[in-house]
């Protein structure tokens, strides 16, 4: 991609990251392993009250192809095909989930210096189709996406979007819902030296008139310690540790406290993910 834009889709993501990501409240357990053959294995499973699910996810690199292959706990087999760089800057993907018969997917995504294109064609008689697109540079870029169901001939979704990017802070702006919701966030790095990192999101409903925002903070307590937070209007605080107790596994403490619910008890999860 060099210096131009990144896909729409990019548009607000690192705020969003830093206000979603890695947060759980529930039992969640991951193991990865990598062959020497470019063939890597991953294993997940969550328990959520009394439910269990998991996957196993089966990876395999091969020169510019990748296949991916998982089973879920309900017997659904999903695989996807890629294939990188098959033309400068574009990137392929075909997918399938069994025993589905109508998730057949082909998505195309082409970066170029001064344009980011993706399209998604749904493989079947009447398909969904989805486009989106970006122009600009790797600091300022504007773009949208829509959506449109053939087999009803309605457009489901179209979404637009500014993003201002520099090395120590984002700012985004993204008119969403079929122009019902407008979102605003702003990123911002504190302190370099430990990734100290505080970000601002806010939210307008325009057929509403509702209003919503959600501060977060992150920062590293060591080098391998990060701690993030979470405020919303909502009443809702949030707190992340997660430590890497060993090379590229982690254990990760989550726990939200509803302040405006102060008799439901504390949300508590804890996710490990082991790479040896």
């Amino acid at each position: 991609m060099g210096n131009g834009p990144a896909p729409f889709s990019d548009i607000g993501k690192k705020a969003k990251d830093l206000l979603t990501k890695d947060y759980n409240f529930d039992q969640k357990f991951t193991f990865a392993m990598l062959g020497n053959a470019g063939l890597g294995l991953t294993a997940t499973g969550v328990k959520m009250d009394e439910v269990f699910i998991g996957d196993i996810n089966t990876q395999y690199k091969s020169g510019k192809t990748t296949v991916d292959v998982k089973v879920d706990t309900n017997s659904n087999v999903s695989t996807t095909v890629s294939f990188n760089e098959f033309v400068p800057g574009a990137k392929t993907s075909f997918s399938f989930k069994m025993p589905d018969q109508k998730s057949g997917k082909l998505d195309v995504q082409y970066l170029h210096h001064h344009a980011a294109i993706t399209t998604s064609i749904g493989l079947t008689p009447t398909p969904l189709l989805e486009l989106s697109a970006a122009i600009g540079s790797k600091e300022v870029s504007i773009g949208g996406e829509i959506g449109f169901d053939s087999a009803s001939a309605c457009i489901t979704k179209y979404n637009t979007g500014i993003g201002y990017n520099k090395q120590d802070f984002s700012a985004s702006l993204i008119l969403a819902d079929k122009g019902e919701t407008l979102r605003a966030s702003y990123i911002h790095v504190v302190n370099p030296a430990n990734g100290a990192t505080v970000t601002a999101e806010l939210v307008h409903r325009l057929n509403t008139y509702g209003n919503s925002f959600c501060i977060g903070s992150s920062h590293s307590v060591d080098p391998l310690t990060l701690l993030k937070t979470r405020f919303s209007n909502n009443g809702k605080v949030s707190v992340l540790c997660q430590h890497e107790w060993r090379p590229k596994s982690l254990i990760t403490l989550s726990a939200e406290y509803d302040s405006k619910a102060y008799r439901t008890p504390t949300r508590l999860g804890l996710a490990l993910a082991l790479k040896p």
